[in-house]
């Protein structure tokens, strides 16, 4: 094990909405990672997650990449730019170009960088058609970053299976505890270390729902869902205004 300390960046997906621990907090993909490379590299094995719900792609770099650069981990993941692609003023060029010069400075810092390509969460969403060829051309910045600045790329779009609904919470953006388990699998096969094998098993696809039930579902999903958001954006509020992060500092797993 080469890593001794690994800080996690970005916004819900890295927090881990919405696989909730007992206690109500959320543990998802990047707490499982960190437990299984702290197995590997014994006590002294540190982690952080910076990662709050919400945050746009200027707000994670301005505020959560000096920090994860302060701690000089062996180890940092990145993943953002979801929450920008849903703004009607998303700015592809001022992101990727500033995606860019981010990981460059994370990679002279000395870290290996985990980044992602996101998995294909509009199919069940509306404003696909506006917000698909957004997701593309992001996920094409992420793979070129990768391979330019030699970050450990997790490929998330490849892999159909996060087509499969049970992997998705019901609000249908978030990943399920199955879906984060999965992550959690694809990035320490990345890193070359082992998995629970279970972790990369994959519920049945569920059977096709009649029209009329799965049109009731819609109405109860965007009445729960989308009204929340819509009302947040139209009052200039997030869903993480009054969150912090949930390990702000690298500490042992086990605190």
């Amino acid at each position: 094990m080469r890593w001794r300390s690994f800080v996690a960046v970005g916004d819900s997906f890295t927090e881990g909405m919405d696989d909730a621990y007992p206690d109500g907090t959320y543990r998802g993909w990047a707490d499982l990672v960190a437990t299984r490379l702290a197995a590997e590299a014994g006590p002294d094995f540190r982690y952080a997650n910076l990662a709050v719900r919400g945050k746009l792609f200027p707000q994670v770099v301005a505020d959560q990449v000096p920090a994860a650069l302060a701690m000089r981990p062996d180890l940092v993941s990145f993943a953002a730019g979801g929450n920008d692609v849903l703004r009607r003023g998303f700015d592809p060029e001022a992101l990727v170009s500033r995606f860019d010069d981010m990981v460059r400075q994370l990679r002279a810092d000395g870290a290996d960088v985990l980044l992602f390509r996101f998995a294909d969460v509009m199919a069940r969403l509306p404003g696909q058609r506006m917000v698909a060829p957004r997701v593309q051309l992001l996920n094409r910045a992420v793979g070129e970053t990768a391979e330019r600045h030699g970050a450990i790329l997790v490929d998330l779009y490849a892999d159909d299976t996060y087509l499969n609904p049970l992997l998705w919470s019901t609000d249908r953006l978030h990943l399920s505890a199955a879906g984060h388990r999965r992550v959690a699998g694809q990035v320490l096969t990345a890193l070359g270390v082992g998995c629970d094998e279970e972790w990369l098993l994959v519920p049945p696809h569920p059977e096709p729902t009649p029209w009329l039930a799965a049109r009731a579902a819609d109405l109860r999903w965007a009445g729960r869902h989308l009204a929340p958001w819509i009302r947040r954006r139209l009052t200039g509020r997030s869903s993480g205004d009054l969150v912090t992060a949930k390990r702000p500092q690298l500490g042992p797993i086990a605190d």
